[in-house]
């Protein structure tokens, strides 16, 4: 297997703050290179021989770049090459409250600031619901390290002191793994995403002077990914796993000044990062032999991910205050001596091409002998599996003729071959069929087509056809009941629908219905209308045309019944609601719309109005300076007390502008009101529109869509009393729970539909929480006599379920 050496890549995240030590870190053009200038201390500036100037290179500089960014440049390319069969491993490390947490998990609440983790489910998801070969199966688990002790984090069992017994780092040839570490199956990206959020509550948080939401433990979030193929499922089979590893931030703590559980948290992360760097620096030596990977817990889980198999990415959360400045320096030196690490990744496949072979020689001998043994069993000795000859097809094709017309009751099936060729026959029967009563069609009636706009638009003014496009029911008995009225119908009175209804179901004079001539027209968008009378002669042009014109000008008959058989398209159907059912709420809602109108113009002309008097305040303004220079220029005159003596016409434009300045504030003070106007009525247009809206609704489905039995119970006296079902229930009763949710998430979220799976996973995880929550406090409660009867806590539980 041909092995290509890669070095570990390493990234730099400098959190975002205000304090940034501009002349302490500087960042190189190409955003790779990075240099430091640590200021020497004044009173041990004579013994201290302390190197001051640093200079490193990473494999990119992030800062103030956005999460999805980072994914982008960090993750992306190594979970891709997961999903074809390379192991990949990406580490946060850090200082304490340097942002590793938000790297890798982000934020719950929002999605387009979601971390490394929820970014690379996601694509991990989309992967597998594009791919129908191999077929994709996806596993999770989340690894606790909290004071050297081992925890599961989706284990459905309280954690206790005898967990850690109970969990063990097992080394074997097949590789590392955690024995009693749960493993969860996921076919869905919420599930997965639900499984994260669960463990990130039980997560270990406190608080101390450098961060108030400090992880106190290691974690490793891992997606094992195993690709099998459809074709080869015994013979080649792909497994990955990706680590994302979200570590404890390191402390000083003469800074974050821990203190009893907190001091004994920060004593073992420090421990067990120094023990990880002492195995870098080891991986880093090509002359080791020895690997100290035992000597933590941490090192120890983390050993596949360090070692040659796999496609390693660090990266290093730093603070760019002046006051982290060391510590800063030491994230960098890690990253550094990460960088000397060689790896030599390899695609984890099991392919056996010898199996291969093997496995489909075997399934043809399977085949063959499973062919004669049905061949034998139905007495099918002589049959043939080559292809059709051209006097088979011919038979064939007379079988299916005779079978159309009755003379046999079945065709014999002989093997798979002749099935495809009889349904072939059958298609090219069909698609002649439809021919011919196309052209039957076409020396009868005129053919229009719908995207004629025009054409169909006027003969809907003239009564021909509805909005749809379908001729109305009087136009459709005059077209084919021709041979019981052969004589124009200038003077023939109105039938009624149940009167068609009734004739109908005697039986038709003619040979045709609209139906029937729908069912059997070819699959184009037509309209077709009568041009001549089956039976009658030809009568003379004028006269026709007279007679159409005379059929065009009466009215279609008016429809009684309370629903129709195709309800009408909610363009027109919402007019008829305006004229009819809804005409009070559309009249408030015109009238809001109008008032809202009316205001906004009175706001444009005060805008107009008071950008007016600015220019014109502004040409005054101007003017006194120019008789204000003037006077200086010619010498100022003064009364007795000392004040200046201004001409006329210095004074007017002063009083003019003083007046300029009332009509201003008075015209601003207006301008204020009409948007508090404005806001308020558009305010009322929009719920006047929605509750429109809504209400027409519910008038459409229950007018046209509710079928006539549920009609019928909804009545009074019915089954179905008032308020049992919601309207919106009987309407959705065959509609999928799913698909509706997700279309109701989609219209909420239009910006971002893929958002949707993390928010519900997210909703989903809040919930069983609050309710975990609940439970926990209604136990201790009911512990404690007299405070909670059991009755009462049954009844909590049920509205809690409900809820």
């Amino acid at each position: 297997m041909y092995l290509v050496r890669k070095r570990v890549r390493a990234f730099l995240r400098v959190k975002p703050t205000a304090d940034f030590a501009q002349d302490m870190i500087k960042f190189g053009p190409d955003n790779k290179s990075i240099e430091m200038c640590l200021k020497k201390d004044a009173k041990k500036e004579a013994m201290n021989s302390r190197q001051t100037n640093w200079s490193f290179r990473m494999d990119g500089i992030l800062h103030n770049t956005s999460q999805e960014e980072l994914y982008e440049t960090v993750a992306k390319k190594l979970v891709s090459e997961a999903l074809i069969g390379y192991n990949g491993t990406i580490m946060c490390y850090g200082q304490t409250g340097a942002g590793k947490t938000y790297t890798m998990m982000g934020t719950t609440t929002d999605y387009k600031h979601r971390g490394i983790i929820p970014r690379a489910i996601q694509q991990v998801f989309k992967a597998t619901a594009q791919s129908t070969d191999p077929l994709i199966t996806v596993r999770i688990s989340y690894l606790e390290i909290y004071n050297e002790t081992l925890f599961d984090l989706l284990s459905t069992v309280k954690n206790d002191e005898s967990s850690d017994m109970q969990m063990a780092i097992v080394d074997c040839p097949e590789g590392l793994y955690v024995k009693g570490l749960s493993i969860h199956t996921v076919s869905l990206e919420e599930d997965a995403l639900g499984l994260l959020f669960e463990g990130e509550n039980k997560r270990v948080i406190a608080e101390h002077a450098l961060n108030k939401h400090s992880s106190r433990s290691h974690c490793i979030f891992t997606i094992y990914i195993e690709s099998r193929f459809r074709f080869f499922s015994d013979v080649k089979c792909v497994n990955s796993k990706i680590n994302l590893i979200d570590l404890a931030g390191s402390e000083r703590l003469s800074k974050s000044g821990s203190e009893g559980q907190l001091l004994k948290e920060a004593t073992y992360i420090n421990k067990s990062l120094s023990f990880l760097e002492q195995v870098i620096t080891a991986l880093a030596d090509p002359k080791r032999d020895h690997i100290p990977f035992r000597q933590s817990k941490l090192t120890y889980v983390l050993k596949d991910s360090l070692e040659r198999n796999c496609n390693t990415v660090l990266v290093a959360n730093v603070r760019g205050e002046a006051a982290h400045l060391e510590h800063t320096l030491s994230s960098l030196q890690f990253a550094t001596r990460m960088k000397w690490i060689a790896t030599e990744p390899v695609l984890n496949e099991t392919y056996d091409r010898e199996g291969t072979v093997k496995a489909l020689e075997k399934e043809i001998a399977l085949l063959r002998r499973e062919l004669a043994m049905h061949d034998s069993l139905a007495n099918r000795s002589l049959v043939s599996y080559d292809p059709l000859s051209h006097v088979q097809i011919e038979e064939i094709k007379s079988q299916v003729h005779r079978y159309l017309k009755g003379a046999i009751d079945e065709i014999d099936i002989v093997n798979l071959r002749q099935i495809q060729e009889v349904f072939k026959q059958f298609k090219l029967i069909l698609s002649q069929h439809e021919c011919e009563v196309e052209a039957r069609l076409r020396s009868k009636y005129a053919l229009i087509d719908k995207n004629d706009f025009v054409t169909i638009a006027a003969l809907h003014k003239a009564g021909v056809v509805d909005v749809d496009g379908h001729l109305v029911q009087d136009e459709d008995e005059q077209a084919f009941d021709t041979r019981a009225a052969p004589s124009p119908r200038r003077g023939r009175k109105k039938k009624s629908r149940r009167n068609g209804e009734t004739s109908r179901k005697e039986g038709m004079r003619s040979n045709l219905s609209w139906k029937d001539v729908e069912g059997d027209l070819p699959s184009k968008s037509q309209v077709m209308f009568s041009t001549k009378d089956l039976d009658v002669k030809e009568v003379p042009r004028d006269q026709d045309t007279a007679n159409v014109n005379a059929e065009l000008s009466e009215p279609s008959p008016v429809e009684d019944s309370q629903q129709p058989s195709s309800p009408p398209p909610r363009p027109a159907a919402f007019e008829m609601f305006k004229e009819e059912y809804g005409s009070e709420i559309s009249r408030i809602f015109k009238e809001n719309k109008s008032i809202l109108l009316d205001r906004k113009k009175r706001r444009s002309t005060v805008t107009q109005r008071i950008n007016s008097i600015k220019l014109e305040m502004e040409s005054i303004k101007k003017a006194l300076e120019d008789q204000q220079q003037e006077r200086w220029q010619q010498g100022e005159y003064v009364d007795e007390k000392g004040h200046i003596i201004i001409d006329e016409k210095e004074f007017l434009l002063i009083v003019k502008l003083k007046e300029l300045k009332e009509e201003y504030r008075c015209s601003y003070a207006e301008l204020q009101d009409l948007k508090a106007e404005i806001e308020y009525c558009q305010d009322l247009v929009n719920k006047c529109r929605n509750k429109l809206i809504s209400e027409f609704e519910i008038w459409y489905n229950e007018s046209f869509l509710i079928p006539k039995g549920v009609l019928e119970a909804l009545k009074p006296g019915g089954n179905i009393r008032p308020g049992m079902i919601p309207i919106n229930r009987v309407m959705c009763l065959e509609e999928d729970v799913q698909e509706r949710f997700e279309h109701m998430q989609k219209t909420m979220l239009p910006a971002s539909p893929a958002s949707v799976p993390f928010y519900k996973a997210k909703m989903r995880t809040d919930l069983k929480h609050a309710y975990s929550k609940t439970m926990s406090s209604l136990e201790q409660m009911r512990k404690k006599p007299g405070l909670i009867p059991a009755a009462g806590k049954n009844k909590t539980m049920s509205f809690l379920h409900v809820t």
